[in-house]
């Protein structure tokens, strides 16, 4: 079987998702650290689209982070991270496109916001999301496991963990944090991190902070600080 090779960049959050599945299902892999300021040929030419995530193997050329995680389910099924059942599995991918569509925008806005006013609606949009998260997803679906659907870790606890993982440098650059009464959230966020795969692919606080506060205009930082 030929290697897999992924094409990654260390701060990016969607190719954060890729590797965690890599580690999880203990796939041996060729990882390529992209500079996406100066891009290289292989690699425009493996993503179509010019972003990381992306992957090789067996004559496949993959990108999109949620389908490149269920091509490595598929070609890779044990450890298993869906579960067997249709229903189960739809309602995974129903919390994966959830990431994408709410939970990615919300951080982005906050992050990025220019004006004020601009991140008034962000840290709202993304507490919703967030409280949103904890009472319908972690509430419901979890029982009494740790992790999002229940006992076992699964594509969704990786579709969302890498945004977790940065929150703490939204923090410091914003002043916002998860809030105490999130109790099922922080309770997922310490059993996702305390994983061996998460721990061993882990950045520090202060490498996010380095990297996301070119979206902060100085003001707003100084006010957050």
């Amino acid at each position: 079987m030929t290697k897999l090779r992924l094409y990654s960049a260390k701060a990016c959050p969607f190719a954060h998702r890729t590797r965690l599945a890599l580690k999880e299902k203990a796939i041996d892999a060729e990882l390529i650290e992209v500079d996406l300021q100066n891009k290289p040929r292989a690699f425009v030419d493996a993503s179509l689209y010019g972003k990381v995530p992306a992957i090789e193997h067996e004559g496949h050329r993959i990108w999109e982070s949620a389908i490149i995680n269920e091509y490595l389910e598929e070609s890779f099924p044990e450890p298993p991270l869906l579960p067997r059942e249709p229903g189960r599995r739809a309602l995974a991918r129903i919390w994966i496109d959830y990431a994408n569509t709410r939970l990615v925008p919300a951080f982005a806005q906050l992050l990025r916001a220019e004006t004020p006013e601009q991140e008034a609606e962000g840290r709202k949009a993304l507490g919703d999301v967030l409280a949103f998260i904890d009472r319908e997803a972690l509430a419901r679906s979890s029982g009494p496991g740790p992790y999002w659907l229940g006992a076992d870790v699964s594509l969704v606890d990786l579709a969302f963990y890498p945004w977790f993982e940065r929150l703490p440098a939204v923090d410091r650059l914003r002043g916002f944090s998860i809030p105490a009464e999130l109790t099922r959230l922080r309770a997922w966020i310490d059993a996702v991190a305390a994983r061996d795969a998460v721990r061993a692919i882990a950045n520090p606080v202060d490498f996010y902070v380095e990297r996301y506060a070119k979206f902060v205009k100085p003001a707003a930082a100084a006010t957050a600080a």
